[in-house]
């Protein structure tokens, strides 16, 4: 062996795993029991199939410690939903981000409205609120209402004078 495997410029090893044939392919894992630990899987599954393996294997060794028998692997679990091609999406990366320009479309009017409130403070420690709504088809306000009181569904009482000079006035 040694003079034909230094004739050919090879190893001795490399020449023997050749000699014995091609190496036989190893098929899937399997281990007693995976059939009756897949039916239990795959009820736990129809059930809440937005579970991932991590929240199966716990539901399914909490049934199984009930019942005392041993808990299963982690591993062996997320073994068998992937044979079984039960395996959620697998999250990779962040969501794109969709950039905002600035500009809200409407394709007719009368179809989306915004609305904002904003206050402007003033020296006598007056403070005027202003609400508008606006078309966001025609850019067109649609009703407006400014006033030195609170702003709310009935338009409410006036803030009490004496407790805005005391807290914003010198």
């Amino acid at each position: 062996m040694k003079v034909v495997a230094d004739t050919l410029g090879v190893a001795r090893s490399n020449l023997i795993v050749q000699m014995r044939g091609p190496v036989k392919p190893r098929g899937r894992y399997r281990r007693q029991g995976d059939d009756e630990l897949l039916q239990a899987i795959r009820q736990l599954t129809d059930a809440r199939p937005t579970y991932g393996y991590r929240r199966i294997t716990a539901l399914l060794n909490r049934a199984r410690r009930a019942s005392g028998a041993d808990p299963v692997n982690h591993k062996r679990v997320f073994r068998l939903m992937r044979q079984a091609h039960l395996l959620l999406q697998s999250f990779v990366g962040l969501r794109p981000v969709r950039a905002h320009e600035g500009s809200v479309i409407a394709l007719a009017s009368n179809q989306r409205w915004s609305s904002d409130v904003l206050e402007i403070s003033c020296w006598n420690c007056e403070v005027v609120r202003v609400a508008f709504a606006i078309d966001t088809c025609d850019r067109e306000i649609i009703a407006w209402h400014a006033t030195t009181a609170g702003i709310s569904g009935e338009n409410g009482a006036r803030p009490d004078a004496s407790l805005c000079r005391a807290t914003c006035c010198p």
